[in-house]
């Protein structure tokens, strides 16, 4: 295929260098997404007041639970690219890329008018405060008409990874952040648009940031023949993708359904607290940006061994590449929780909103590395398309330890400390995710792990000829 200098072959060569190299760039992306994000935070907590602040941190949670199935399934796009490249499949890849197109249209449109009339009403069940409902009912709104943006440069995201190009996600971060930054400045601190201006800066920036991305795919990958609009539809490729992606997106639509139930006792200490979380939740995000990078990494790392049949690469690093994870994310995490206190001040300066802020990250950042182990488990899990053992797993760790635990603390002790909760919850999601290397899917793995070993034993002049 062309542009092979472009794309990481993760099925030859030492496997942790292999990773590295390959999360570098989505670490950066991920810095930039968090500035993506924390700009408006920024400029709303310097621009406007707490109660603008609140509205926006609270309004993610409706959007994330509308665009979660989705998002799963542009997961599975994902993981069967790297299995087919892996395999060596090119005309595989190309349709699965055409058929993602056609099913991104067929989703965004009707979610984003969806989006637009059960926002409220999931705001509503989230007991969102008086003082800030207008502000954030303006804010969902807009943020939903940016839905096809959003999608967009996703699914293109997802299909560049798991070809092995994690370059590119970074240079379309790099565009919409810039945007974002600027429509920032502009919307909220020059027209005073408060948190309109912040959603449609957002917006129109995730609309920036996919046709940079069908621009990119086109002149990298013509061999792809990618399109902008809707042009084939691979009806038995699309049920592959729904058969790996539906159970990750319904995991996701579970898992942000149990999220609205704790942003609903977050609401209910009030706007104060809710913008401590906000802002506690920035900061959080930007010291752990190694989980993610890496937790792709992974996903394409097995999912390209497992497509190219190369099992014992894929039992070595089944654990390794996790662990690493945690070990990066729990130095940051050491580091950015000593001096919470300066850098939570650059988001607020009301004292009360500070001091929430800094229990909240000294509860929750230090314990961050178990779930970045967790995490890594199960992504690498799911590049070998065994979704089900992770999907309980994510299931019982949410529904069956982090919201009772948070209702009980928020009950019967302080509220103020319900974010407890998390470090509780993860250490049952990593114990869940161990015990995956016990069953037989896994065993699996390491008999044919060993046949391949005998198979290269049996001919050991093979790579001489």
């Amino acid at each position: 295929m062309q542009n092979s200098h472009t794309k990481a072959d993760m099925t030859q060569g030492p496997a942790m260098k292999l990773v590295l190299l390959f999360a570098l760039p989505i670490c950066i992306g991920n810095i930039l997404q968090q500035l993506y994000t924390t700009v408006d935070t920024l400029v709303i907590g310097n621009f406007c007041d707490s109660v603008s602040l609140a509205a926006v941190g609270t309004s993610s949670q409706p959007v994330e639970m509308l665009l979660c199935i989705f998002l799963g399934i542009g997961t599975g796009v994902s993981i069967l690219i790297s299995q087919y490249t892996g395999s060596g499949d090119g005309k595989a890849v190309r349709e699965t890329a055409a058929t993602a197109t056609s099913f991104l249209y067929l989703s965004a449109i009707p979610i984003s008018i969806l989006g637009l009339f059960l926002g409220p009403l999931i705001l509503k069940f989230m007991q969102v405060p008086e003082d800030t409902w207008d502000l954030a009912v303006s804010y969902l709104r807009i943020i939903f008409l940016g839905t096809l943006g959003n999608m967009g440069y996703n699914m293109n995201a997802g299909i560049l990874q798991g070809m092995g190009d994690s370059r590119a996600s970074l240079f379309f971060l790099l565009i919409s952040c810039f945007t974002n930054i600027v429509l920032d400045l502009l919307f909220i601190a020059g027209f005073q648009m408060d948190v309109t201006g912040a959603a449609l800066a957002t917006s129109l920036s995730m609309f920036a940031s996919w046709l940079f991305s069908v621009i990119y795919i086109r002149r990298k990958y013509p061999e792809l023949e990618f399109t902008l609009l809707p042009k084939k539809l691979n009806k038995n490729i699309l049920r592959r993708i729904i058969t790996v992606g539906l159970p990750l997106g319904l995991n996701n639509s579970i898992y942000s359904v149990g999220h609205i139930f704790l942003q609903a006792l977050v609401n209910a200490q009030g706007s104060t607290f809710m913008a401590a979380c906000s802002v506690a939740t920035k900061l959080t995000g930007i010291a752990n940006v190694a989980i993610s990078s890496l937790s792709s990494a992974a996903t394409t790392f097995s999912g390209q061994n497992y497509g190219a049949q190369k099992y014992v690469r894929l039992q070595k690093e089944g654990l390794r590449i996790p662990l690493f994870s945690g070990l990066i994310t729990c130095i940051a995490g050491v580091a950015v929780t000593f001096f919470c206190r300066p850098l939570l001040v650059f988001f607020t300066r009301d004292e009360q909103v500070l001091e929430l802020a800094v229990l909240y990250t000294r509860v929750v950042l230090p314990s961050m590395w178990i779930f970045a182990v967790f995490n890594g488990i199960i992504c690498y899990v799911n590049g070998i398309g065994e979704v089900r053992f992770p999907t309980i797993a994510n299931i019982l760790m949410l529904w069956a330890v982090r919201i009772p635990s948070a209702w009980l603390i928020s009950a019967f002790l302080d509220g103020t400390w319900l974010m407890v909760c998390y470090p509780v919850s993860f250490s049952f999601g990593l114990l869940c995710m161990l015990l995956y290397f016990l069953t037989d899917n896994w065993k699996k793995i390491r008999r044919l792990a060993e046949r391949e070993k005998a198979s290269q034993a049996d001919q050991p002049y093979t790579q001489i000829t």
